[in-house]
């Protein structure tokens, strides 16, 4: 199948300008195609990825994607899926956010691609910033009529509360994205959210103003992302899963993936893996005839995990899952206890010798001596991996893994990572 059926077979298509045109033009050549996104932040969240994996698969298809990063468009903000106005960032800010995002782009099509000379990032910075407002107005403005313009959801939704000239302009300056990305680099084809389509229609409708009704350019965008429960996908109790591993660890990204439910898995693998059609409905048939193996969930995360943060990352995650479930902690760098012990149970403790009841008492893990000594007796504490029943054990600084941690389970599912101060 070629790249729109197979989009289509995702159910990763919402809307299309013209179905039957870019199904031909796919057929007949390679073509370049933009996504566009603003530096609002330092770091796309997996809600932001959508769209980029769709760029993702036309690169695989053998065209040839283009991110446009909005160094200008973000200095106003879009209106998009908002009620109120944007607070305007500093440009400081702004090119710190580029920067960042750039490095997120160049790792997801770049890093480990045969085809990595088949992409490009620009920032729209680079030709809005060299108009004047002469410029604007004469050249572009005059062609844009303020009726239709309010017609379109993104300003419609806001008339109520108000909107301001700035945001109002902003389905302008993305018409001009488009028609010079058409023009200076042959670009026929934008892919947006489903909250784009009115700024991705204006700028197919100003190219066609200014190069013809013959300009062949396309719009498609990407449904809007819910659940099985029909709840808004892509956050945890966390919060976002950022694709920056500073903000989102490889392992909290994994285990994100691996905990999702049973009736979401196959329509997320569609969406998030490039396995095949043939692959991803034999796996439906394995979480169908055997949920209890979660084989559907673990074949995500795997794939996910690899694309955002490479190989290496995913098989870190994978230990420290495993570590975690045997109960053999003991083997995990001072590192890796840091990624899967962010959102456990904390506490800090002396580094200084004491008696193990005493020490989880003093450490607020056990309510009183009387309940740790039975703990300890009954074999239900275990310090780094390894089960303690000695009531005379001392805890002791050599205890604590990498000079800092010592890990704490008690029974089979509640940890405590306790950090040593002096």
């Amino acid at each position: 199948m070629n790249i729109i059926e197979d989009l289509n077979w995702r159910g990763a298509i919402n809307q299309q300008t013209d179905a039957e045109g870019l199904t031909k033009l796919v057929e007949t050549k390679h073509i370049k195609l933009y996504c566009g996104v603003d530096p609002t932040g330092d770091s796309l969240h997996i809600g932001h990825l959508i769209p980029f994996m769709i760029l993702k698969r036309f690169q695989l298809a053998g065209h040839h994607p283009i991110v446009v990063i909005g160094g200008g468009t973000g200095s106003i903000g879009d209106p998009s899926g908002r009620s109120s106005e944007r607070v305007l960032q500093t440009m400081e800010t702004i090119e710190y956010n580029a920067e960042k995002l750039s490095q997120q782009m160049n790792r997801l099509f770049v890093e480990g691609n045969d085809s990595a000379n088949s992409f490009e990032i620009v920032n729209n910075y680079d030709w809005l910033s060299q108009l004047s407002l002469l410029d604007f107005l004469r050249d572009y403005g005059k062609h844009f009529n303020v009726n239709t313009m309010l017609a379109k959801d993104v300003v419609a939704s806001r008339l109520d509360v108000g909107i301001s000239f700035t945001e109002f302009t902003y389905q302008i300056l993305q018409s001009i994205d488009f028609h010079h990305l058409y023009k200076e680099m042959d670009v026929q084809l934008q892919v947006g959210g489903a909250d784009q389509w009115g700024n991705i229609t204006a700028g197919l409708d100003f190219i066609r103003r200014m190069e013809g009704p013959e300009a062949e350019a396309y719009g498609l965008t990407i449904p809007l992302m819910t659940k099985s429960d029909g709840s808004k996908f892509g956050k945890s109790a966390g919060g976002a899963i950022w694709l920056d591993s500073e903000k989102t660890t490889p392992y909290e990204f994994y285990q994100f993936w691996l905990n999702q439910q049973d009736e979401d898995v196959v329509k997320f693998l569609k969406y998030f893996t490039f396995l095949s059609k043939e692959e991803i409905e034999a796996i439906g048939k394995e979480v169908e005839e055997q949920p209890h193996l979660r084989y559907g969930q673990k074949r995500l995360a795997e794939e996910i995990t690899v694309f955002v943060h490479g190989q290496a990352a995913l098989e870190e995650a994978q230990l420290i899952t495993n570590a975690l479930f045997t109960g053999d902690v003991g083997q995990l760098s001072p590192e890796q206890i840091a990624q899967g012990f962010k959102n456990m149970p904390q506490a800090t403790a002396p580094r200084q010798e004491a008696n193990l009841p005493i020490w989880l008492v003093d450490t607020g893990l056990v309510d009183s001596r009387r309940q740790a000594r039975e703990f300890v007796g009954n074999g239900a504490i275990s310090i780094n991996g390894e089960k303690i029943t000695d009531l005379d054990y001392t805890i002791s600084p050599e205890d604590a893994i990498g000079n800092q941690y010592i890990i704490v389970r008690r029974g089979k599912k509640n940890y405590y990572l306790v950090t040593l101060e002096d």
